[in-house]
């Protein structure tokens, strides 16, 4: 399990498949309060060919630090990651939070994104009546409720309750500090009005039930894009793990397809 220290933070993260395999590497993004094996679908198959690299952000997961403010400074440590290993051009997958951040990879340094994967995210935060409701009462419900309520409702109805219970535990050991300060990040994420930069070759796929960031605002966004290819698939916020080989076969046939 190597590890990485960044301005004072150690970052977890994984490093698999052939150096020398098909196509540059893929680097995989969790969302907020998720970690590094939300991706375990994905890295499983696509390690076979080509070099896969994921990581659990700041304060996730199995890494360590706090202080971050911005999804900006997120970015940073993923460089920084990518630097340490040596990696130039890569194609970032990014879920939700982890899509802001590969777009803000994107529009910093687009010489070295190849190619651009966005799960269930958005450029711009746009809330609806629920979600405004939810952030409302989050300053004045328990922390472990807060959290429980967003995972709770990230996932499309009938999805199992005993798995959803299992990332609601898993989210919850995600520091108090971390979660607070990064949900204020998202909530003043907007990169909208640049979208027309990325010139990369994007796939946008989103889950037709999700009611954190809907398809409506997904939809928004891909108007702006350049180079787009959209994909919606029958699952809530959480598609990675709600519908793994769906995405696993998008991906797939994303990457095979020529610029």
């Amino acid at each position: 399990m190597p590890q990485l220290e960044v301005d004072g933070a150690t970052l977890t993260y994984d490093d698999e498949g052939p150096r020398d395999g098909d196509g540059v590497p893929l680097v995989f993004i969790h969302g907020w309060t998720a970690n590094r094996h939300r991706w375990d679908h994905q890295v499983a198959h696509f390690s076979g060919e080509r070099r896969v690299i994921r990581l659990d952000l700041r304060g996730h997961g199995e890494s360590s630090g706090a202080g971050v403010r911005t999804i900006e400074e997120l970015a940073r440590d993923v460089l920084a990651l990518l630097d340490h290993l040596k990696v130039d051009r890569f194609i970032p997958v990014g879920h939700s939070m982890g899509g802001m951040i590969s777009q803000t990879l994107a529009l910093s340094h687009p010489e070295r994104v190849e190619r651009m994967v966005l799960v269930n995210s958005i450029s711009r935060m746009t809330y609806n009546k629920g979600r405004g409701l939810l952030m409302a009462a989050s300053a004045r419900v328990p922390f472990k409720l807060f959290v429980a309520a967003n995972i709770q409702r990230a996932f499309a109805p009938g999805y199992p309750r005993e798995r959803i219970q299992e990332y609601i535990r898993a989210s919850g050991t995600t520091p108090r500090e971390v979660v607070m300060t990064l949900y204020g990040a998202m909530r003043a994420f907007d990169v909208l009005d640049r979208v027309p930069e990325i010139t990369a070759p994007t796939l946008l796929i989103h889950g037709y039930h999700d009611i954190q960031l809907p398809v409506s605002q997904m939809l928004r966004m891909a108007k702006a894009y350049p180079d787009a290819v959209v994909r919606i698939i029958d699952a809530g916020h959480e598609l990675p793990v709600e519908k793994p080989a769906e995405l696993t076969r998008a991906l797939e046939g994303f990457l095979t397809t020529k610029a």
